[in-house]
């Protein structure tokens, strides 16, 4: 699991919810910093300077290199560290899969100044990230998932979270809670009620626990969504993530409906996934 790491208070609380997580499922971690280029250009007066930029990365490095010991004394797990250079969210992406990560765990937002790494750039790793992507916000509950928070909508798209859900579920031993709405066209709303159907019975047959609310004609699906996670305590809601398709246009952000969940979940982690016709190379190791 690849954690991106300023040492700001966000990506540390999102390095403590990624330890706990890493010992849970016996996996190691890979903590990575990022000097980016034009800020490594403005400290040293802009000109490129190898030997400069080198000894800013040993300095980072060994930074690094104590949160990991720290890491490793406090929950027994082993931390690979990497400082690297360029665009954050592209190097984050690159750098967990040159390392087979499961997913990426990071905070939302960042420190300003030398220490700024992650910012406005959550929002880009999850449109590209073809792995997982959990947002963490605060260090509040991060030793389990017991009660998982399951939107639910039409697309087909949506039911890509199954994999994911069912996994946590059973180790942790979670409960999912299903939401999902009548749109108010017949077709539909049985087309709705068959997938929820479906999805019960993959539970059942899974072994793990769930309950189902439907809502009636719901025009503001992320409020209600996260309100509905806050009266059921919950630990993580998993969403599935959009993107624009004419990137001429503009490059990807995350759909509003994800945005608004991941910008004001408050304490609750966002899983982030994103769709795509194949299903992930790599899972959780138990």
């Amino acid at each position: 699991m690849l954690v991106p790491v300023d040492f700001s208070e966000i990506s540390l609380n999102a390095l403590a919810h990624a330890a706990q997580l890493a010992k849970h499922f016996d996996n190691d971690l890979v903590l990575l910093s990022i000097l980016e280029e034009d800020f490594l250009s403005n400290i040293f007066s802009f000109s490129k300077n190898e030997t400069k930029d080198n000894l800013a990365k040993e300095a980072l490095l060994g930074r690094l290199k104590d949160k990991a010991a720290e890491i490793n004394v406090k929950y027994g797990i082993q931390c690979k560290t990497d400082v690297r250079t360029g665009k954050i969210y592209k190097t984050v992406i690159e750098t967990a899969e040159e390392y087979g990560c499961d997913c990426v765990i990071m905070g939302t937002h960042g420190a300003s100044g030398v220490e700024r790494v992650i910012g406005s750039n959550a929002g880009r790793v999850i449109s590209y990230s073809t792995m997982p992507v959990i947002v963490v916000k605060t260090d509040k509950n991060p030793n389990a998932y017991k009660n998982i928070v399951f939107p639910l909508d039409l697309s087909k798209e949506s039911k890509q979270k199954m994999k994911w859900a069912i996994h946590l579920g059973k180790s942790y031993n979670s409960t999912i809670h299903v939401l999902t709405y009548k749109v108010g066209d017949e077709f539909l709303d049985n087309k709705l009620a068959a997938n929820l159907r479906q999805i019960q019975n993959i539970f059942d047959e899974s072994g793990v626990k769930h309950t189902e609310t439907i809502l009636e004609n719901d025009s503001d699906f992320a409020r209600t969504t996260l309100e509905f996670a806050e009266t059921k305590m919950a630990d993580l809601i998993m969403i599935m993530t959009q993107q624009e398709n004419d990137k001429s246009i503009r490059e990807y952000i995350i759909e509003t409906y994800a945005q608004q969940i991941v910008n004001d979940a408050g304490n609750v982690p966002i899983f982030c996934v994103n769709p795509h016709y194949e299903m992930y190379k790599s899972e959780f190791v138990i």
